[in-house]
This record gives structure tokens, C-alpha cells and sequence, in this order.
């Protein structure tokens, strides 16, 4: 009787040049299995549609949304400040970043429409591929290995700069809950070390200057590192605290709506599209990055029990769920005070009823503000839950394929989650989060979402015709128009961000190119090395 192999498949090459080899999707799987760094299966559809609304409902909505209204001003005049294709239309420098003014409203269907392109392909690749890593697995099962190590590293651009925004975020309205009890911390604890445009008080005084400053912001470093050692101890309690923190943001914001809703002033909508289309296409390219919730419920795929049923469940009910919240709250926002009013505002939502607040001097909005701060912060904490989860699983997914030192690959012996990744992500986030204001931030993850959602969406039709008879738990209705359209899109809403976003997101990539080239490119399962080990061994 012959005795069946435990060992995995060896990787066999699909291309003579190694930048192209494709990982077959049987080897993804296998590969998912072995004892040592399997991860524990335990999340059903309705804590994936938490996992995907914890992420996708909470720094945008409630701090973003103020810029993607009112845009940006700056100090000078300057080219690289210009969204790229008003440039290629009007050839001139700008002063700022329109905005969209009430007609987010439309901003927010724009991202909705593209998400839900980019959430079928998501969804039917999840459903092939039940593998973590999401869109850097995928690209390497379709597009070869340099684009999954691009892919791969614009994921960790992606979800470490998001982060460091929302924690910074998460500070924010943390020292407002402080003030409505009365209590004023030192600023120099609660304010980011760099502050490109100075900081103001409500009442427009200066409290430091643009620039450098003697300060940490020590609330957004320690929510991470807190965060950080949940997620070590493992999925199931993460997926239990980020449920509770979800129903906990969505009553906060119903709150708002319907206590809202009773103080809107229709003029406040007039003019409803202030900045034109260039607003409303800019205000949807700065709210997007707020989208990634559904990519973060792919990243889970390995932890989730059924997943060819529950990821496309998860992935499509967090998009409806929340594109809802989010037009409730851009209407009722921009209703209760002039859209230009919420100019460099990092906390619109509750400064909004602070400010009703003292107009009205309601007692019941005063404890409604607190409720809404309350269940802001809970919005912010469950999204850094779960991109810090997501982005500790990509560097895992790359380090058990070689191309990031086995470091990253560890799996904690009892709790079984990739606990030294974690740990990595969480100091690789907080510090940062400590030192840049959440302006310089945003920008990066979301060139660095769309570039990831349109590769993704290349992949769904690669795989229709490189393995068209592979069992898919769901396939995107509609031949190959959604994987179509959905790059079409994202490439549109990419071309609303500035000028120097781009060239941002080019320095990234190429800093990422050289680290590929000099050791991820060596130590890869498709590396010569490896490949003649493997033709020894066999």
C-alpha cells in the first residue's frame, strides 16, 4: 500500500522568464494547508460583512468626508497639486483641490458604481481563490510574479498609510469626547509633530504654526499597538470585538442622520455641484480609499469557514450596507452647515453638532454630539482592526511564497495567527501615525486602492480564458463588462488625484522594484536556487 504524500507541491515554473511565472491556484491551496502555517478557520458571512463595514464606516465618513466636501487649499500656486486630468484639460497650476460641495452625494454613487464592478470581480476570485493576501494572491495566480510583488507592496502601502490616517483620525475625536467632559491634555501629546498647514482652535486661533513641532500624538500610537496585541491573540476574539464596534458606529450614525435631519437647511445645498464635475470626480477620488472594506474581507479568506458562499456574501452586503450610510450622512451633513465651512475640518460630523449644538443649545443634540463621538471612535478603531489584520496577512501571504524574509511567516504556536507580522504592522503604523497629520496621508492609499482594484479586476479575465472550466462559487454576471468597466473606472476616478500623488506612488513602486531585484527576486519559490533544489529533492 502506498503511502500518500503530506509534502506540498513543488512550484513549477509556467514561464521560462521568472517575472512571469504564475503560482498555480492548486499550489495557493495546498500550500494554505500545511499544519505549521494553516491559519484557523472561524468567520461566517455575518462577521465578514461586520469585517467589511468595520473597515469600509469609519475614518471617511466621519473625518475625510469634510475634505471631500470643502477640498484643499494651499499656500501657493503649484502644478503638482493639480488632479491630474484637470491639468490634461486646463494646463494650469492650481491653489487648492475643489470640492465637491453637497453633490458628494453623487461623488459617493460615482465610487458606489465602481465598487460594485470591482466588488464582483473581488467576489469571484475570492470564491476560486480562498487564500490570503486578497488582490496580491490573485495577481499572482494571474498576472506572474513581478506584478504580484508590485501588487503586493502597493497592499502595504495601501494599508499602512490608510491606518495612519484613521488613527490620527481616532486622536482627533478622542481629544473632542476629552473636551465635552471638560478635560484639555497637554497639546503637544494629542497633536501630530508635523503640521503641513499649522493647527487652528474652532474659533480660527493659532495654536502652532505649518511645519515641525515638538509633539507626538501618543492617543493614535497606543489605539495601535492596543489593537495590535487583540490581534495576536486571535481572529475569532477580533472578529467578536470589531461585531460590537460595528453596531455601535451604525446607531451613532443613524443618530446623527435622524437628529440631523430636523435641523437641515435646504439653502446650505445651493449651489449643489459648487466645483462641477471636477469636484464631484475629485471629492469621490479622496473619499475611495474609505472603500477598501471588501478587499479586507478577501485578506480573511483563509480564516473563513465556507468560503466560496460567505466571501461573495460578505464582500457585496458591505458594499450596500455602507454606499447607504454614507449618502444618508454626506446629505444631512452638508445640509446642517455651508459645505465650504468644513475646509481643513478633520471631524465634520461632530463638529457639525457642536456647532448646532451651541445655536440651539439642545441638551438632548449635546448628548446626541457625545453619542456620535462615541460611536465615531468605534468606527475608527474597527477599521485600524481590520486593515491592521489585512495588511499583516499580505506580508504573510509573501513571505510563505519568499519574496519577504520568513520573518513575516511566523504563525503563533497557541493563537494561530501570523503574530510577528502583526507586530511589525502595528510599530510600522503607530510610530508614524505619532509624527504625520492625516492630510499627507490619505492621498497615498487611495492611488495605491484603485491601482490594486483595476489589476484585480485584469485578473478576472485572464482566468475566464486561461481556466474557464475552474468551479467558482460566483462568477460576475455580464460575460467580461464588469472586470471591463471596473478598470475603466478606477482609471477615471485615479485621474482626479493630484499631480504629486502620483509621483508619490511612482517613488514607492520604485523604491519596491530595487528591493524586488535585489533579494525578493532570489528567494522566491521560482528563483533558479529554489527551482533546483526542488528538481534534487525530487
Amino acid at each position: 500500500m502506498s503511502q500518500t504524500s503530506t509534502e506540498p507541491p513543488a512550484p513549477v515554473r509556467t514561464s521560462d522568464n521568472q517575472l512571469f511565472c504564475c503560482k498555480s491556484i492548486d499550489k495557493l491551496i495546498s500550500d494554505s494547508e500545511q499544519p505549521e502555517r494553516r491559519l484557523k478557520k472561524t468567520l461566517g458571512p455575518v462577521s465578514l460583512t461586520a469585517l467589511g463595514i468595520g473597515a469600509v464606516i469609519g475614518a471617511g465618513i466621519f473625518t475625510v468626508i469634510g475634505t471631500a466636501i470643502a477640498g484643499q487649499k494651499f499656500d501657493t500656486s503649484s502644478i503638482l497639486n493639480a488632479p491630474l486630468l484637470d491639468y490634461m484639460i486646463r494646463h494650469s497650476a492650481t491653489l487648492g483641490r475643489p470640492g465637491a460641495g453637497p453633490a458628494l452625494a453623487l461623488s459617493l454613487v460615482l465610487v458606489a458604481i465602481v465598487c460594485g464592478f470591482t466588488a464582483l470581480c473581488y467576489a469571484e476570485l475570492a470564491s476560486m481563490i480562498p487564500i490570503a493576501g486578497s488582490a496580491y494572491t490573485y495577481t499572482y495566480a494571474t498576472m506572474g510574479e513581478l506584478i504580484a510583488w508590485i501588487i503586493g507592496w502597493d497592499l502595504i502601502l495601501e494599508y499602512a498609510v490608510s491606518n495612519m490616517a484613521v488613527s490620527v483620525g481616532f486622536s482627533a475625536h478622542l481629544v473632542a469626547t476629552l473636551d465635552w467632559f471638560g478635560w484639555h491634555p497637554a497639546l503637544r501629546w494629542i497633536s501630530p509633530a508635523y503640521l503641513p498647514g499649522g493647527l487652528a482652535d474652532l474659533k480660527g486661533n493659532i495654536l502652532y504654526p505649518p511645519g515641525l513641532h515638538f509633539g507626538f500624538d501618543v492617543p493614535a500610537f497606543l489605539i495601535v499597538m492596543i489593537l495590535t496585541v487583540v490581534l495576536v491573540r486571535g481572529i475569532r476574539e477580533s472578529a467578536e470585538a470589531n461585531n460590537t464596534m460595528v453596531i455601535l458606529k451604525i446607531s451613532a450614525i443613524l443618530a446623527f442622520v435622524i437628529a440631523g435631519a430636523h435641523f437641515v437647511a435646504p439653502a446650505n445645498w445651493h449651489p449643489f455641484a459648487p466645483q462641477g464635475w471636477s469636484g464631484i470626480l475629485t471629492g469621490g477620488s479622496i473619499i475611495f480609499f474609505t472603500y477598501i472594506g471588501f478587499d479586507s474581507v478577501s485578506t480573511a479568506a483563509e480564516e473563513a469557514k465556507n468560503p466560496q458562499r460567505d466571501l461573495p456574501i460578505g464582500i457585496i452586503a458591505t458594499l450596500v450596507v455602507c454606499t447607504l450610510l454614507y449618502i444618508a450622512v454626506a446629505i444631512v451633513l452638508t445640509g446642517l452647515v455651508p459645505w465650504h465651512s468644513m475646509l481643513d475640518d478633520a471631524a465634520p460630523v461632530a463638529n457639525s453638532l457642536k456647532a448646532l449644538v451651541a445655536r440651539t443649545s439642545s441638551n438632548t443634540l449635546r448628548w446626541v454630539e457625545l453619542g456620535v463621538l462615541f460611536g465615531a471612535m468605534m468606527g475608527m478603531i474597527s477599521s485600524l482592526l481590520v486593515f491592521q489584520l489585512g495588511q499583516a496577512r499580505v506580508w504573510f501571504s509573501m513571505s510563505r511564497d519568499g519574496l519577504l524574509p520568513k520573518l513575516f511567516g511566523r504563525v503563533h504556536p497557541r493563537f494561530r495567527t501570523p503574530s510577528t507580522a502583526t507586530w511589525i504592522a502595528g510599530f510600522a503604523v503607530g510610530i508614524p501615525a505619532g509624527i504625520l497629520d492625516i492630510g499627507t496621508l490619505s492621498d497615498l492609499s487611495n492611488i495605491g486602492t484603485l491601482f490594486a482594484f483595476a489589476l484585480v479586476s485584469i485578473g478576472v479575465i485572464i482566468l475566464r480564458y486561461r481556466d474557464p472550466g475552474r468551479h467558482r462559487g460566483f462568477r460576475a454576471p455580464g460575460g467580461i463588462a464588469a472586470p471591463v468597466l471596473s478598470v475603466l473606472f478606477c482609471v477615471l476616478l485615479m485621474s482626479g488625484l493630484p499631480i504629486l500623488t502620483w509621483l508619490r506612488f511612482f517613488a514607492w513602486l520604485a523604491i519596491g522594484l530595487t528591493i524586488y531585484f535585489l533579494y525578493s527576486r532570489h528567494h522566491s519559490e521560482f528563483s533558479k536556487k529554489a527551482v533546483t533544489k526542488n528538481a534534487l529533492s525530487s
